[in-house]
């Protein structure tokens, strides 16, 4: 299946560089597929979106098409969204109901919710072949594990491998974190997600999501266009103070570099990593004491200044996940090609919370992560000339060095130095985890 150009992955990784070729090849982007998205645990989406039986979404796991639909007996199953007769994709929609059964378009071979062949039209015409209902080849094929931790459903098209829990490691805290923010303890989702097509390799974004040093450069002239406006709202109400949501967008200039060399990021084995050192506007305006009121109604003072007091800006799960937990969002990553990459990116609702609250995180999910801000288009942009500079024939590394030989490591776990937050030690890490997965014969799982 592949050439023999590409003999030894691992030298295309050093540890303060890497070819370019990663990020351009397409034979290793081949690899990629099914050593690493077709093998580890991979994000397909909340419990919430399937609610009743018989519902079901679509989603992309590697190369496969796959469906997760709620099953008659209440359990979300992921299923290869394809008939075992001829091939043909069962669910051509990206979400609906489709009853209590599945029923194949082309020549009506009907399935149960959790794949398993219920009836074959004409039956008698099988006699006598290796098809018919005893032969579970005749049944939907299912993803070979699926785990679903507090409504988030992830799925392993690999038989072997660590739980999803020893999986996540300490990255479960994403979850948690969304999760416990919740007077209810659980979330639920917003149905619609906006959907975005970046013409680049899908780990140029994966990589961006813990770079704490292009903020402060690349959202530059958002931040202060939107800075300017809140300073002058100011001085023309009475009050003093702009509304909430443009100090959404102008952090991103008064938050400076410097700033972010005070955070910290933490890496852990299979490539995931988390961002620390940011904790989040906490206004003490009415709406945020509703709330709090709220929370210490459902969990006391003592476990409510926990929950809150947790600081975490940004979890990343490689290979496929970006979770900003305070934020109640995610973006769940789906390589279509060596530079074509889908990115999802839902917003959830905390059950039990008032209102108020979640049209203010609606409103950050609106103003930052919506395909027409100008904060996405920042990051658009620059992804799709990192993709071009990269298919050129200018240079064949790219740097990971920033501060490279300071990291602290200790037990597998690799923390930035003191005052060095823009290290770029998240990049390292996922690279590194990159090379294992991908090394012949080798499985990290």
């Amino acid at each position: 299946m592949h050439t023999e150009r590409i003999k030894d992955l691992s030298k295309l990784v050093e540890p303060d560089r890497v070819r370019k070729e990663v990020y351009t090849d397409a034979e290793i982007f081949e690899r990629e597929m099914a050593r690493i998205h077709e093998t580890v645990w991979i994000y397909c989406g909340h419990e919430t979106q399937v609610p009743k039986a018989g519902d079901y979404y679509t989603v992309q796991i590697g190369r496969q098409p796959m469906i997760m639909v709620r099953g008659s007996n209440g359990k979300v199953n992921v299923l290869y969204n394809r008939c075992p007769h001829r091939g043909n994709m069962i669910c051509g929609d990206r979400k609906g109901s489709t009853g209590e059964f599945f029923r194949c378009s082309y020549h009506a071979w009907t399935f149960h919710l959790d794949g398993k062949l219920k009836n074959i039209p004409m039956k008698s015409a099988y006699e006598g072949t290796r098809y018919g209902r005893n032969n579970p080849d005749c049944s939907m094929k299912k993803a070979a594990r699926v785990e679903n931790y507090r409504g988030f459903v992830f799925a392993s098209l690999a038989e072997d491998g660590p739980t999803l829990k020893e999986f996540l490691g300490k990255a479960i805290v994403a979850f948690d974190d969304m999760c416990d923010r919740a007077p209810e303890g659980e979330v639920e989702v917003v149905p619609n997600c906006f959907r975005v097509i970046q013409h680049s390799n899908w780990k140029l974004f994966l990589e961006n999501q813990l770079d704490a040093l292009h903020p402060s450069v690349v959202h530059q002239s958002t931040g202060r266009a939107a800075h300017e406006v809140e300073k002058m709202i100011a001085k023309k109400t009475k009050s003093g103070e702009a509304p909430l949501a443009y100090h959404m967008l102008s952090a991103f200039a008064t938050v400076t570099i410097d700033k972010w060399d005070n955070f910290q990021t933490i890496n852990y084995p299979y490539g995931h990593c988390i961002l620390t050192g940011y904790m989040g506007l906490r206004p003490q305006d009415p709406d945020t004491l509703a709330y709090d009121k709220v929370m210490i109604k459902a969990y006391g003072k003592k476990r409510f200044e926990e929950i809150v007091g947790v600081n975490i800006h940004h979890v990343l799960v490689y290979p496929g996940l970006s979770v900003q937990s305070p934020l109640q969002q995610l973006r769940a990553v789906r390589p279509l090609g060596v530079d074509r990459t889908l990115t999802e990116i839902w917003h959830f609702r905390l059950k039990g919370a008032p209102e108020a609250i979640y049209r203010r995180s609606l409103a950050y999910y609106n103003l930052v992560n919506s395909p027409a801000t100008l904060i996405n288009a920042d990051d658009l942009e620059n992804f799709w000339k990192c993709h071009q500079g990269l298919a050129s024939d200018g240079g064949d590394w790219v740097s990971l060095a920033r501060h490279h030989g300071r990291d602290i490591e200790k037990d597998g776990v690799v923390e930035s130095g003191p005052r060095m937050g823009t290290s770029e030690a998240p990049m390292r890490n996922q690279m590194k985890a990159w090379a294992k997965y991908m090394k012949e014969g080798t499985r990290t799982t």
